[in-house]
């Protein structure tokens, strides 16, 4: 086994901590990675303090990680030492299901295994997450990643990328196509970048003002700060798709009358109560209230491929290990520009 070293809670609720571990022996089939940076997701914070259920401890969380091959299984035809690769949401799937054979892992009936808080399918492993120096994965869940572009910003791609490319590229954003992304944080500019990289009108809704110019500057065709009734009135009928990325509770009856007919508003934040839609507003231009979340690996593959094409990784913080809980503290308080990723050479 490896020995590893990184950053854990203990407890629900707790403070994270350093933390040194082993790692499982690498089998025929596995990539031994040594981590360059981890991103903080949201997700994260909720699984370490227990608000999404009960959780697994000690956790070491992480599931936007970027590094470079160290060491390769015999069975291993995929990838080689040194090369640059990144592991997103999940480690492993049934991988007999009707969509894991389609490539859509993250819907595998039996479920997705996490990258953390969980034991992993030989029901002895526990599963530790990008929160660390190393980390090893089955090849089959594992992606290259373009050399070209900045390693800090690819982490977050491994989860708040994919989540964003993933409904933008299902419902067919593009040159022609009008897109409107609520909320500009951590998910949301993502789902700016590329949406205006696939060639869409984009709008952006947001409850601040002084994010106008960061939408602007990554290719925000318009940007409203706390839509009017009167604006409801005006643009409804005129979108093809919205994709909702807060988690706050929102009026959906207003964002979907914007929608024209046969118009998608896929939600992607996940709210603390349920969401109360009236009927009338999707039965009257066959609107869709839809779901997403994150991808597949062969579309996690796609996504990189086309960041690499048109350089665009995540806006983040570079942190030390040991800023860790502050980061935490700051990404609830929404004071980060866009994400904090981890610099795994400081654990």
């Amino acid at each position: 086994m490896a020995n590893a070293k990184g950053y854990a809670v203990l407890a629900p609720k707790a403070d994270l901590v350093p933390f040194n571990f082993e790692r499982r022996d690498l089998r025929a089939g596995d990539v031994e990675i040594t981590i360059s940076h981890a991103g903080i997701c949201h997700s994260d914070i909720h699984q370490g303090r227990e608000e999404w259920g009960q959780a697994l401890f000690p956790m070491v969380p992480g599931h936007e990680i970027v590094g470079r091959v160290q060491s390769v299984g015999s069975a291993v035809t995929t990838f080689t030492p040194g090369d640059l690769v990144g592991v997103g949401v999940f480690i492993d799937s049934c991988r007999s299901c009707e969509n894991c054979k389609a490539g859509l892992q993250q819907y595998c009936f039996e479920g997705m295994t996490g990258t953390y808080n969980t034991m992993e399918r030989d029901g002895k492993s526990v599963a530790y997450g990008g929160y660390s120096n190393l980390i090893v994965v089955d090849q089959n869940y594992v992606v290259r990643v373009p050399e070209n572009l900045d390693i800090a910003g690819v982490a977050p791609l491994m989860c708040a990328g994919i989540t964003l490319y993933s409904p933008l590229r299902h419902w067919q954003a593009g040159p022609g196509k009008r897109v409107g992304i609520i909320g500009l944080g951590g998910l949301g500019h993502m789902g700016l970048k590329f949406a205006h990289a696939m060639g869409a009108h984009v709008t952006v809704f947001s409850h601040s003002e002084k994010k106008k110019a960061d939408a602007q500057s990554m290719g925000a065709d318009e940007f409203i700060a706390n839509p009017s009734e009167e604006y409801f009135k005006k643009y409804g009928n005129t979108f093809d798709l919205i994709l909702n990325t807060v988690s706050v509770d929102l009026n959906l009856e207003n964002y979907l009358s914007l929608l024209r007919l046969d118009g998608t508003l896929v939600l992607i934040g996940l709210p603390g109560k349920p969401y109360q839609v009236p009927a009338g507003v999707l039965l009257g231009k066959r609107r869709r209230l839809a779901g997403s979340m994150i991808g597949g690996i062969p579309e996690l593959q796609e996504m990189l491929n086309f960041c690499g094409q048109k350089n665009i990784v995540s806006d983040v913080e570079v942190i030390k290990s040991d800023y860790i809980n502050k980061a935490y503290d700051r990404t609830v308080a929404s004071d980060v520009k866009y994400r904090f990723v981890i610099d795994a050479k400081t654990f």
